[in-house]
């Protein structure tokens, strides 16, 4: 999949089912989910890049 920025992780399709790792995957439904919130509450490029580094580690 290569380098996603933070902005464009909140299009991606998720996966049906969350694998629950330590670091959670880009396509994980919960990060995605987060990272959706986070673009509507308007966070800044440095912003989101933070939320998605905060989704991935819980």
């Amino acid at each position: 999949m290569g380098k996603v920025k933070a902005k464009e992780v909140s299009s991606l399709k998720p996966k049906k089912k969350c694998c629950r790792k330590k670091t959670r995957c880009l396509k994980c439904p919960v990060v995605v989910m987060r990272m959706k919130k986070l673009e509507a509450q308007g966070a800044s490029k440095k912003e989101l890049k933070k939320g998605l580094k905060k989704a991935r580690a819980a």
